[in-house]
């Protein structure tokens, strides 16, 4: 069973977003698979690395919609930046031989999951719908 699962209420009603966010939810999937099959720090670094690409191409996206409907972002970019920061300082510390980090990005990317997609992303539906991006 999926240590999370997707359903409509995580949608931001934006189908390219929501596809995104699905792989997230896919890469903690495969995060509390690999720890609870002993295999966390294995599985971590093939998902820091996918987390760093996702990252940059799915804020990229998001930012595109933005600028292409007026949306004011500012703060919402700014977050963003934020995130890719917190994402690549864990990579480092994994590349660093850092041990015990799989329980901590575990909640980094449920965090993420909670606070931004479900927060700080649903705020944008509404603009980008109305300016036909759906």
């Amino acid at each position: 069973m999926a240590f999370y699962e997707w359903d409509n209420s995580m949608s931001v009603g934006v189908k390219a977003c929501d596809d995104d966010h699905k792989q997230l939810i896919g890469m903690i999937n495969q995060l509390h698979e690999g720890m609870r099959n002993g295999q966390g720090r294995e599985v971590l670094g093939k998902i820091l690395d996918s987390l760093v690409l996702y990252t940059k191409f799915h804020f990229a996206r998001e930012e595109e919609f933005f600028d292409r409907t007026g949306y004011p972002a500012a703060d919402h970019s700014r977050e963003h930046r934020e995130l890719v920061k917190q994402v690549e300082t864990l990579q480092s510390r994994y590349k660093s031989g850092e041990s015990a980090i799989s329980i901590e990005t575990l909640d980094f990317l449920r965090n993420w999951l909670i606070v931004h997609i479900q927060g700080t992303d649903k705020k944008y539906s509404s603009h980008l719908n109305e300016h036909g991006i759906s």
